[in-house]
């Protein structure tokens, strides 16, 4: 059971910064969503304030959503093993403008997590000590989780409908 209520987290976070632009909660996992200027800021204020206590970062991912006019998105899920209770934290940036400061400064884990971030969806950790490709080739030009690309080959012959009778 929680110490702290998903109410308690956001009113302690608002009280603090006021640059939250959304705030929802999908299946009780409290989600915000902050800009980047304030982001090692507000990821500074929940692991250190004494109350809180989100000294664990969970997942550090990114998302592309390329209808949106800042389709790309980083994530950041945190939890506070004291308080047994989990959030959620957005930033979303311009395609041309994917620099982002690196949470390594908070958290040692965040190295591998932004390496991967960096190597599928091309967000730039501005301060990060060894950003380079973790998972594909290096010399890769292109950032496979993005949604730029058809879903199949259209040059593939052997999904033609004549191959089924149709």
């Amino acid at each position: 059971m929680a110490k702290i209520t998903n109410e308690e987290l956001l009113n302690s976070i608002k009280n603090k910064f006021d640059d939250i632009t959304s705030v929802t909660e999908p299946f009780g996992l409290l989600t915000i969503e902050t800009s980047r200027e304030s982001i090692i800021d507000l990821l500074t204020f929940l692991k250190t304030d004494p109350t809180l206590q989100f000294i664990y970062l969970t997942d550090l991912t990114a998302i592309h959503y390329p209808e949106q006019e800042k389709p790309i998105g980083i994530i950041y899920h945190l939890h506070s093993l004291v308080n047994n209770v989990r959030i959620r934290i957005k930033v979303f940036v311009a395609d041309g403008d994917v620099h982002m400061p690196t949470a390594t400064v908070l958290w040692n884990g965040a190295n591998w997590m932004e390496r991967e971030t960096y190597d599928f969806f091309g967000v730039v950790f501005d301060g990060h000590p060894d950003l380079r490709r973790i998972l594909n080739i290096d010399d890769m030009t292109v950032f496979p989780m993005r949604k730029e690309y058809p879903l199949e080959d259209p040059n593939r012959v052997d999904k033609r409908d004549y191959f089924f009778g149709r």
